[in-house]
C-alpha cells in the first residue's frame, strides 16, 4: 500500500493538471511537486497498480474513476479546512496553503466535525456574535463586553 499523504498529493496534482491539460505529464508533475522525474514515474506506476490512474510513458497520467472519486473527496476536505480557517480569521491565501498541509493529517472524525461546524456557521441566519467578539479579540487582545451577562452577579450563591 502506498503512503496515504503521498498518494493524496499526487492525486491532487494529477487532478488539477488533467483538468487544465487533459492529462498530467510526468515533467509537469515533477516541477509542481519539486520531485525528480524518475521518482514521479515510479510513483505513477504504483498509483496505476493501485487503480487510481492510467499511465502512459511519454504521454502522462489520467485519473480512473476511483482516482476521480478520491480527488473529489480531497477537494471537499481541503475546502472544509480552508473555510474553517477563514472563519477564524486566517486570510484566504494562507488558509488555502495551510489546508494543503493539514488535509493530509486530519482524521475522518475530526474532518466530519469541522465540516458540520463550517456548515452550521455558513447557514446561520446572521453572523454569530461570537465571531465578531473573536475578531475584536484578535485585533485587541481583549474581550468585548457582552451585555447578556451582568458582571456584578455572583455565581457563588
Amino acid at each position: 500500500m502506498i503512503k496515504r499523504k503521498t498518494t493524496e498529493e499526487y492525486i491532487e496534482i494529477i487532478f488539477v493538471l488533467q483538468n487544465r491539460n487533459g492529462y498530467a505529464k510526468t515533467g509537469k508533475i515533477s516541477s509542481e511537486m519539486g520531485i525528480k522525474p524518475p521518482s514521479v514515474t515510479e510513483m505513477l506506476q504504483k498509483l496505476q497498480e493501485e487503480g487510481y490512474i492510467r499511465y502512459e510513458p511519454y504521454k502522462g497520467a489520467t485519473l480512473t474513476e476511483s482516482g476521480k472519486k478520491l480527488a473529489r473527496e480531497l477537494i471537499k476536505k481541503h475546502k472544509i479546512i480552508a473555510d474553517f480557517l477563514e472563519i477564524i480569521g486566517v486570510e484566504r491565501e494562507l488558509a488555502e496553503a495551510d489546508a494543503c498541509q493539514i488535509e493530509h493529517h486530519v482524521t475522518f472524525k475530526t474532518l466530519q466535525r469541522l465540516g458540520k461546524f463550517v456548515e452550521f456557521i455558513n447557514n446561520a441566519p446572521h453572523e454569530p456574535k461570537w465571531i465578531e467578539h473573536f475578531d475584536y479579540y484578535l485585533k485587541t487582545g481583549k474581550r468585548k463586553h457582552c451585555s447578556l451577562y451582568n458582571t456584578t452577579d455572583s455565581y457563588q450563591k
